[in-house]
């Protein structure tokens, strides 16, 4: 498997990543880096963190705690619950999430993960890859994370030794080929002492690639990297009414966000699931006309003919229909603590549609640890399964891997409203 030398550079593009691995890696050590480094730290913030560490009798500042924000967290030095965090260097804005190294906290991992456009995988590099590490990169492969970057950390406790680095890369190139990641790029690196994260230090004068934050920087934005098809699902009908004649309404919009694609004034569109036709009369925001709308866009459409559309409808170009189905075949991870009733009736909720689902059958669970398919009757907290699906009413969907938006769903309990589990759609 071969990495690519340079990944595209997104001016200004938003960048959404993950970081995650084994407990004690230093994935909090490591943001706590990126934003001290970068210089995005509030003054208040950094003067408290200071304040923690100092009680807690440290003799440096604990990066980690800009991250670990619940008490449990501080009090135990893990991270338990994902968290996010925002920061800018000018040229691009990113989101981080921070998810839990814990094996009981996978169902947090894959919710971190589900937005993420790429993972940051941290190994310890007296530890080398690890069962954690194997089953993090399997789960951000699962969802559809389309680029990794394997971040060798705590090189500082190795001797900054080269050998080590390129033993864990050979170890991990062995691993992913099995799996069929393709894009994967490693980085050696110190977060505590932050060698290679912003600044490259004076340690590891043996590496010449690029920096953690130069990778990000260069690393591709959601929705840039191939066309994509047009995909709205109707959120709401709007009918503002006129101001000077209260009983007329001045019109019907559809309002909601392009989750994919791009739409134009005069584009020709059909409405699921009646398959009427119309073209795109006029696009506002906020009341203001636009010509075009693009991915992640909130927007109402108008359209040039009469149609009966409804919360869950999706709108679509013509040429770009997804498929119809009432039968789902999917990946599912269980979040829920109540295991599985195969034979009990779920709410699917597949964009802002809303169907009845129940599971008809369980192909196969995934063992994490050892990547084998085990057969099993029902699924538990943390369970990565393969599973078909019968629907009462059609969804309009892709494939997972060619529209994250489109292709995933969760399921919700009927009496209790929890959502149970996440899917997505094969």
């Amino acid at each position: 498997m071969s990495a690519p030398e340079n990944l595209p550079g997104i001016d200004n593009g938003l960048l959404r990543f993950l970081t995650c691995g084994n407990v004690d890696d230093g994935k909090s050590t490591l943001i706590g880096r990126l934003l001290f480094d970068s210089k995005t730290i509030l003054a208040d913030t950094l003067n408290a963190i200071e304040a923690t560490s100092k009680k807690r009798g440290l003799g440096a500042v604990d990066l980690s705690l800009l991250t670990d924000g619940l008490q449990a967290e501080r009090e135990q030095g893990i991270t338990i619950d994902v968290a996010y965090r925002y920061f800018s260097t000018g040229t691009r804005k990113y989101i981080i999430a921070d998810a839990p190294g814990h094996e009981q906290y996978t169902r947090n991992m894959v919710t971190a993960a589900s937005t993420a456009n790429l993972a940051i995988i941290l190994v310890d590099a007296r530890r080398g890859v690890q069962t954690q590490t194997r089953r993090h990169s399997l789960i951000a492969h699962l969802v559809g994370i389309p680029h990794l970057v394997v971040a060798v950390n705590k090189m500082d406790l190795v001797d900054y030794d080269q050998k080590v680095f390129e033993k864990i890369r050979a170890d991990y190139v062995a691993f992913a080929d099995k799996l069929g990641i393709s894009d994967v790029r490693f980085v050696p690196m110190s977060a505590l002492n932050g060698d290679m994260v912003v600044d490259r230090g004076e340690r590891l004068g043996w590496y010449a690639g690029p920096t953690l934050l130069e990778m990000l920087e260069k690393a591709p934005a959601a929705h840039t990297e191939r066309p994509e098809d047009f995909r709205f699902p109707v959120q709401y009908v709007c009918r503002p009414r006129d101001s000077a004649n209260p009983e007329l309404h001045d019109y019907r919009g559809f309002m909601g966000r392009v989750e994919s694609g791009e739409i134009s004034v005069g584009d020709a569109v059909t409405v699921l699931p009646s398959g009427r036709s119309s073209v795109v009369r006029a696009i506002e925001i906020g009341g203001v006309s636009r010509e075009r709308a693009i991915h992640e866009e909130s927007v109402t459409l108008l359209l040039a003919d009469e149609i009966d559309v409804s919360r869950g409808d999706m709108i679509v170009k013509q040429e770009e229909a997804p498929r119809v189905l009432k039968q789902l075949e999917a990946t599912v991870c269980w979040l829920s603590e109540t295991p599985l009733a195969p034979a009990r009736t779920y709410i699917l909720r597949h964009t802002t549609r809303e169907v009845r689902a129940k599971v008809s059958l369980i192909e196969h669970r995934l063992d994490l640890n050892t990547l084998e398919h085990a057969q099993c009757a029902t699924l538990e907290m943390n369970d990565i399964a393969r599973v078909s699906l019968k629907l009462a009413q059609p969804v309009f969907a892709d494939a997972y891997r060619a529209n994250r938006a489109t292709g995933a769903f969760i399921l919700i309990d009927e009496s209790t409203n929890n959502t149970v589990a996440a899917g997505m759609i094969r």
